[in-house]
């Protein structure tokens, strides 16, 4: 049996996100950074179903940025995510984003 043929790995070119104009902040400081914000702002309110608000407030965006990313693959924008190709499509549904 004669040896397969090795083919060459296709790399998108990086993509230059824009950079906020004061500072760049890790994800992670910025989500405390709202975060904290958002308490401030309750003025004296109960916060409720944080996990959910927050979920709803960072996976739409998470899931265009990378659906733009994949160039609208499906199967890559999951495989990137890291999550099953159904669920992707159920939260694409969720989010009005279905193609």
């Amino acid at each position: 049996m004669a040896p397969r043929k090795k083919t060459k790995v296709r790399r998108e070119p990086r993509r230059e996100l824009p950079k906020p104009a004061s500072r760049t902040l890790p994800l992670r400081a910025m989500a405390a950074e709202a975060l904290d914000n958002y308490f401030t702002s309750l003025n004296g309110h109960k916060p409720a179903h944080m996990y959910d608000l927050v979920m709803r407030e960072v996976e739409e965006p998470l899931f265009k940025s990378v659906l733009d990313y994949s160039q609208g693959n499906q199967v890559r924008a999951a495989d990137i995510l890291g999550i099953n190709r159904g669920t992707l499509r159920k939260k694409l549904k969720l989010y009005g984003l279905a193609q």
